[in-house]
Protein backbone atom coordinates (compact mmCIF):
# COMPACT_ATOMS: atom_id res chain seq x y z
CA UNK A 1 0.00 0.00 0.00
CA UNK A 2 3.08 2.66 0.61
CA UNK A 3 4.33 1.69 -2.78
CA UNK A 4 1.21 2.68 -4.42
CA UNK A 5 1.14 5.78 -2.33
CA UNK A 6 4.34 6.66 -3.57
CA UNK A 7 3.66 6.61 -7.08
CA UNK A 8 0.69 8.14 -6.79
CA UNK A 9 2.76 10.91 -4.77
CA UNK A 10 5.35 10.59 -7.37
CA UNK A 11 3.01 11.07 -10.42
CA UNK A 12 1.82 13.90 -9.17
CA UNK A 13 4.93 15.66 -8.18
CA UNK A 14 5.64 14.82 -12.22
CA UNK A 15 2.55 16.70 -13.33
CA UNK A 16 3.18 19.30 -11.08
CA UNK A 17 6.67 19.96 -12.08
CA UNK A 18 6.44 23.04 -14.99
CA UNK A 19 4.65 25.02 -12.86
CA UNK A 20 6.76 24.72 -9.41
CA UNK A 21 7.25 28.42 -9.68
CA UNK A 22 4.06 29.69 -9.58
CA UNK A 23 1.48 29.86 -6.67
CA UNK A 24 -1.16 29.34 -8.60
CA UNK A 25 -2.33 25.62 -8.44
CA UNK A 26 -4.61 25.23 -5.43
CA UNK A 27 -5.60 22.40 -3.69
CA UNK A 28 -5.45 20.40 -7.34
CA UNK A 29 -7.96 19.19 -9.06
CA UNK A 30 -9.39 17.23 -6.27
CA UNK A 31 -9.89 20.03 -4.39
CA UNK A 32 -11.22 22.27 -6.26
CA UNK A 33 -13.70 19.47 -7.34
CA UNK A 34 -15.01 18.44 -4.07
CA UNK A 35 -15.48 22.33 -3.19
CA UNK A 36 -17.32 23.01 -6.18
CA UNK A 37 -19.09 19.83 -4.91
CA UNK A 38 -19.72 20.78 -1.89
CA UNK A 39 -21.11 23.96 -2.90
CA UNK A 40 -23.69 22.48 -5.78
CA UNK A 41 -25.14 20.32 -3.03
CA UNK A 42 -25.86 23.47 -0.57
CA UNK A 43 -27.24 26.04 -3.55
CA UNK A 44 -30.46 26.70 -3.69
CA UNK A 45 -32.80 24.47 -6.62
CA UNK A 46 -33.29 28.30 -8.53
CA UNK A 47 -29.33 28.75 -8.18
CA UNK A 48 -28.73 25.23 -9.51
CA UNK A 49 -31.08 26.07 -12.23
CA UNK A 50 -29.15 29.11 -13.11
CA UNK A 51 -25.45 27.60 -12.74
CA UNK A 52 -27.06 24.88 -15.57
CA UNK A 53 -28.31 27.78 -18.05
CA UNK A 54 -24.87 29.45 -17.80
CA UNK A 55 -22.95 26.56 -18.14
CA UNK A 56 -24.60 26.36 -21.78
CA UNK A 57 -22.32 28.57 -23.14
CA UNK A 58 -19.34 27.03 -22.59
CA UNK A 59 -18.27 26.45 -25.89
CA UNK A 60 -17.97 30.32 -26.61
CA UNK A 61 -15.04 30.41 -24.27
CA UNK A 62 -13.16 28.44 -26.96
CA UNK A 63 -11.17 26.76 -24.92
CA UNK A 64 -12.15 22.90 -26.08
CA UNK A 65 -8.52 21.29 -24.45
CA UNK A 66 -10.18 22.63 -20.76
CA UNK A 67 -13.86 21.95 -21.44
CA UNK A 68 -16.80 22.94 -19.16
CA UNK A 69 -19.88 20.79 -18.32
CA UNK A 70 -20.61 21.03 -15.01
CA UNK A 71 -19.28 23.43 -12.14
CA UNK A 72 -16.05 20.88 -10.92
CA UNK A 73 -14.62 21.59 -14.06
CA UNK A 74 -15.50 25.10 -13.79
CA UNK A 75 -13.28 24.96 -10.77
CA UNK A 76 -10.59 23.61 -12.84
CA UNK A 77 -10.88 26.01 -15.99
CA UNK A 78 -8.78 28.99 -14.45
CA UNK A 79 -5.71 26.58 -13.75
CA UNK A 80 -6.43 24.50 -17.33
CA UNK A 81 -5.82 27.30 -19.21
CA UNK A 82 -2.35 28.29 -17.83
CA UNK A 83 -1.27 26.06 -20.37
CA UNK A 84 -2.48 29.18 -22.93
CA UNK A 85 -0.52 32.03 -21.87
CA UNK A 86 -1.04 33.80 -25.04
CA UNK A 87 -4.94 34.43 -24.03
CA UNK A 88 -4.59 33.83 -20.49
CA UNK A 89 -1.49 35.33 -18.94
CA UNK A 90 -3.03 38.43 -17.49
CA UNK A 91 -5.10 36.11 -15.40
CA UNK A 92 -2.37 34.34 -13.60
CA UNK A 93 -1.77 37.19 -10.36
CA UNK A 94 -5.54 36.98 -9.62
CA UNK A 95 -4.83 33.05 -8.19
CA UNK A 96 -2.85 34.38 -5.12
CA UNK A 97 -1.74 37.03 -2.46
CA UNK A 98 1.48 37.00 -1.21
CA UNK A 99 1.22 38.27 2.74
CA UNK A 100 4.23 38.04 4.67
CA UNK A 101 3.75 36.15 7.64
CA UNK A 102 6.45 38.05 9.21
CA UNK A 103 4.35 41.58 8.87
CA UNK A 104 0.94 42.12 10.43
CA UNK A 105 -2.02 41.14 8.22
CA UNK A 106 -2.80 43.55 5.07
CA UNK A 107 -5.20 42.29 3.01
CA UNK A 108 -4.35 45.58 0.35
CA UNK A 109 -1.10 44.28 0.11
CA UNK A 110 0.27 43.07 -2.97
CA UNK A 111 -2.80 44.02 -4.93
CA UNK A 112 -1.74 46.32 -7.64
CA UNK A 113 -4.79 46.91 -9.75
CA UNK A 114 -6.77 44.18 -8.41
CA UNK A 115 -5.05 41.82 -9.33
CA UNK A 116 -4.66 39.29 -6.46
CA UNK A 117 -7.32 36.66 -5.36
CA UNK A 118 -9.81 38.73 -2.63
CA UNK A 119 -9.84 41.28 -5.41
CA UNK A 120 -10.97 38.97 -8.00
CA UNK A 121 -13.37 37.42 -5.74
CA UNK A 122 -15.17 40.61 -5.34
CA UNK A 123 -15.12 41.82 -9.28
CA UNK A 124 -16.70 38.42 -10.05
CA UNK A 125 -19.28 38.14 -7.85
CA UNK A 126 -20.15 41.78 -9.06
CA UNK A 127 -19.78 40.16 -12.83
CA UNK A 128 -21.81 37.47 -12.21
CA UNK A 129 -24.91 38.87 -10.15
CA UNK A 130 -25.05 41.88 -13.53
CA UNK A 131 -28.06 40.40 -15.92
CA UNK A 132 -26.96 43.49 -18.16
CA UNK A 133 -24.12 41.20 -19.10
CA UNK A 134 -23.94 38.20 -21.87
CA UNK A 135 -24.42 34.62 -21.29
CA UNK A 136 -20.77 34.08 -21.69
CA UNK A 137 -19.23 36.76 -19.58
CA UNK A 138 -21.20 36.01 -16.67
CA UNK A 139 -20.24 32.26 -16.87
CA UNK A 140 -16.71 33.55 -16.90
CA UNK A 141 -17.07 35.22 -13.63
CA UNK A 142 -18.80 31.96 -12.58
CA UNK A 143 -15.74 30.17 -13.37
CA UNK A 144 -13.11 32.36 -11.82
CA UNK A 145 -14.91 33.12 -8.88
CA UNK A 146 -15.88 28.98 -8.33
CA UNK A 147 -11.94 28.87 -8.38
CA UNK A 148 -10.72 31.81 -6.66
CA UNK A 149 -12.82 31.13 -3.79
CA UNK A 150 -11.21 27.52 -3.59
CA UNK A 151 -7.48 29.32 -4.03
CA UNK A 152 -8.29 31.36 -1.15
CA UNK A 153 -8.64 28.97 0.85
CA UNK A 154 -5.53 27.52 0.53
CA UNK A 155 -3.22 28.94 3.34
CA UNK A 156 0.08 29.29 0.80
CA UNK A 157 -1.74 31.39 -1.48
CA UNK A 158 -2.32 33.79 0.96
CA UNK A 159 0.05 33.53 3.84
CA UNK A 160 4.16 33.51 2.96
CA UNK A 161 7.56 33.85 3.54
CA UNK A 162 9.47 35.42 0.59
CA UNK A 163 9.32 31.50 -1.27
CA UNK A 164 6.56 31.85 -3.21
CA UNK A 165 4.00 30.49 -1.03
CA UNK A 166 6.42 27.83 0.18
CA UNK A 167 7.15 26.86 -3.55
CA UNK A 168 11.06 27.68 -3.16
CA UNK A 169 10.93 25.22 -0.26
CA UNK A 170 11.93 21.87 -1.30
CA UNK A 171 10.19 19.01 0.89
CA UNK A 172 9.26 15.70 1.50
CA UNK A 173 6.09 13.83 1.87
CA UNK A 174 7.26 10.66 3.18
CA UNK A 175 8.58 8.41 1.19
CA UNK A 176 7.67 11.16 -1.92
CA UNK A 177 10.73 12.97 -3.06
CA UNK A 178 11.06 16.18 -5.13
CA UNK A 179 8.26 18.06 -3.85
CA UNK A 180 7.70 21.52 -2.37
CA UNK A 181 5.47 22.74 0.71
CA UNK A 182 3.43 24.55 -1.62
CA UNK A 183 2.65 20.96 -3.78
CA UNK A 184 2.65 18.77 -0.79
CA UNK A 185 -0.43 21.07 0.60
CA UNK A 186 -1.88 21.25 -3.30
CA UNK A 187 -2.04 17.70 -3.52
CA UNK A 188 -1.25 14.86 -1.44
CA UNK A 189 -1.88 16.84 1.91
CA UNK A 190 -5.12 17.84 0.64
CA UNK A 191 -6.22 14.36 -0.88
CA UNK A 192 -5.59 12.43 2.03
CA UNK A 193 -7.52 15.01 4.21
CA UNK A 194 -10.62 15.09 2.00
CA UNK A 195 -10.75 11.33 1.37
CA UNK A 196 -10.38 9.90 4.55
CA UNK A 197 -13.21 12.43 5.96
CA UNK A 198 -15.73 11.37 8.08
CA UNK A 199 -18.70 12.19 7.13
CA UNK A 200 -17.99 13.11 3.62
CA UNK A 201 -17.09 16.51 3.25
CA UNK A 202 -19.39 16.73 -0.49
CA UNK A 203 -22.72 16.46 1.20
CA UNK A 204 -25.38 18.72 2.47
CA UNK A 205 -25.03 20.55 5.54
CA UNK A 206 -27.29 21.37 8.00
CA UNK A 207 -28.23 24.90 8.78
CA UNK A 208 -26.61 24.91 12.17
CA UNK A 209 -23.48 23.62 9.97
CA UNK A 210 -23.37 26.39 7.72
CA UNK A 211 -23.82 29.13 10.14
CA UNK A 212 -21.29 28.12 11.74
CA UNK A 213 -18.58 27.26 8.86
CA UNK A 214 -20.38 30.04 5.84
CA UNK A 215 -19.45 33.70 8.16
CA UNK A 216 -17.34 36.61 7.16
CA UNK A 217 -16.05 38.48 4.16
CA UNK A 218 -13.43 37.98 1.54
CA UNK A 219 -11.15 39.70 3.79
CA UNK A 220 -11.82 37.26 6.92
CA UNK A 221 -11.33 34.31 4.61
CA UNK A 222 -7.73 36.01 3.39
CA UNK A 223 -6.94 36.22 7.33
CA UNK A 224 -7.95 32.84 8.45
CA UNK A 225 -5.79 31.40 5.62
CA UNK A 226 -3.05 33.83 6.63
CA UNK A 227 -3.35 32.72 10.25
CA UNK A 228 -3.54 28.90 9.49
CA UNK A 229 0.20 29.77 7.94
CA UNK A 230 1.74 31.80 10.33
CA UNK A 231 0.52 29.53 13.09
CA UNK A 232 0.73 26.41 12.19
CA UNK A 233 2.00 25.32 8.73
CA UNK A 234 5.13 27.51 8.61
CA UNK A 235 5.98 26.44 12.13
CA UNK A 236 5.40 22.51 11.36
CA UNK A 237 7.48 22.50 8.68
CA UNK A 238 10.56 24.51 10.52
CA UNK A 239 10.17 24.18 13.68
CA UNK A 240 9.44 27.71 14.50
CA UNK A 241 8.11 30.54 12.41
CA UNK A 242 10.97 31.62 10.09
CA UNK A 243 11.24 35.52 9.83
CA UNK A 244 14.56 35.49 10.83
CA UNK A 245 16.52 35.28 7.32
CA UNK A 246 17.34 31.97 8.41
CA UNK A 247 14.74 29.38 6.04
CA UNK A 248 16.27 26.03 4.97
CA UNK A 249 15.45 25.14 1.69
CA UNK A 250 14.47 21.71 2.53
CA UNK A 251 11.94 20.54 4.78
CA UNK A 252 10.37 17.24 5.31
CA UNK A 253 6.44 17.08 5.82
CA UNK A 254 6.56 14.58 8.98
CA UNK A 255 3.85 12.10 9.76
CA UNK A 256 3.04 14.23 12.56
CA UNK A 257 2.50 17.48 10.55
CA UNK A 258 0.45 15.34 7.86
CA UNK A 259 -1.89 14.03 10.85
CA UNK A 260 -2.52 17.21 12.39
CA UNK A 261 -3.25 19.65 9.13
CA UNK A 262 -6.16 16.92 8.23
CA UNK A 263 -8.66 18.44 10.15
CA UNK A 264 -7.26 21.71 9.62
CA UNK A 265 -7.71 20.89 5.38
CA UNK A 266 -11.08 19.68 5.84
CA UNK A 267 -12.18 22.66 7.40
CA UNK A 268 -10.45 24.53 4.66
CA UNK A 269 -12.40 22.46 2.20
CA UNK A 270 -15.67 22.88 4.06
CA UNK A 271 -15.79 26.60 4.61
CA UNK A 272 -14.85 27.27 0.65
CA UNK A 273 -17.56 25.29 -0.38
CA UNK A 274 -20.14 26.47 2.35
CA UNK A 275 -19.07 30.05 1.43
CA UNK A 276 -19.24 29.76 -2.61
CA UNK A 277 -22.61 28.09 -2.12
CA UNK A 278 -23.85 31.71 0.03
CA UNK A 279 -22.06 33.83 -2.97
CA UNK A 280 -23.24 31.98 -5.58
CA UNK A 281 -27.04 32.14 -4.12
CA UNK A 282 -26.75 35.72 -3.68
CA UNK A 283 -25.30 36.64 -7.14
CA UNK A 284 -27.72 34.02 -8.98
CA UNK A 285 -30.91 33.82 -6.76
Amino acid sequence: MMRGLFLVVAAFASLAAPFAASPALAWGAYGHRTIAAIALQNVKPATRAQIRRLLHAAPELVTPECPVKSLEDASVWPDCVRRDGARWAYTFPWHYQNISVCKPFDVKANCSYGNCVTAQIDRNALLLADRRLSTERRLEALIFLTHFVGDLHQPLHVGENQDLGGNRVKADYGMATGLNLHSIWDGPEAERAISSASPPLVRRYSDGEKTRLATGSVADWAKESWEVSRDFLYPAAFGKLPCNGTEPDHVEWTNAAIEKAIPIVDERIERAGLRLAKMLDKALG
